[in-house]
């Protein structure tokens, strides 16, 4: 099978579910059993799982260290990784592993301690991401907030990542 095809295979696969686990550090996942689904995930014939998903929700996570790690032994192809929920975790700043996942396309990290909205500039640079969503956080009372977020159609409390790309620069600089 050829890495497109796994790609567009592992579209269709369930998540890798670690939400509502009281998962603490990243490295605790490695040894924690994901949550069963309607659907199994699939597993290469080394043990690795088949998604492009992998949700982390409503968990104690205040870091990602070590992510990348985890995640390559989580899965056969991490650099396929399409989504990754976070939300309501204790997550003070966007840790710049998740800027690696390139192929990145949804990213929820809702529901955090997320202070600073510079720190949403460092997800510019992700080609592929269409859904970010950012409500529930500290820097919902930032100024320029609004302006960097948009109402999406799909999700209405989601960042417009255009926006975003727009408004990197402006951030960066502190004039938003």
């Amino acid at each position: 099978m050829s890495k497109r095809d796994c790609l567009n295979t592992s579209v269709q696969e369930p998540p890798l579910d670690y939400s509502f686990k009281s998962i603490h550090v990243i490295q605790d996942l490695v040894s924690e059993e994901p949550r069963t689904g309607l659907r199994p995930v699939k597993h290469s014939k080394s043990g690795k799982s088949l998604t492009q998903s992998l949700w982390l929700n409503n968990n104690v996570l205040n870091d990602l260290k070590d992510f990348s790690q985890v995640v390559s032994q989580l899965l056969q192809h991490p650099e396929n990784l399409a989504w990754i929920d976070l939300s309501f975790n204790d997550l003070t700043s966007i840790d710049p592993v998740l800027t690696t996942f390139f192929n990145l396309s949804v990213l929820y990290l809702h529901g955090n301690s997320i202070i600073r909205l510079g720190e949403v500039n460092k997800l510019s640079v992700l080609p592929r991401l269409r859904s970010l969503t950012l409500h529930g956080n500290p820097i919902e009372e930032e100024k320029g907030y609004s302006m960097c977020c948009a109402t999406c159609p799909a999700s209405p409390h989601s960042t417009s990542v255009e926006s975003l790309r727009q408004t990197a620069p402006q951030l960066r600089s502190g004039n938003a």
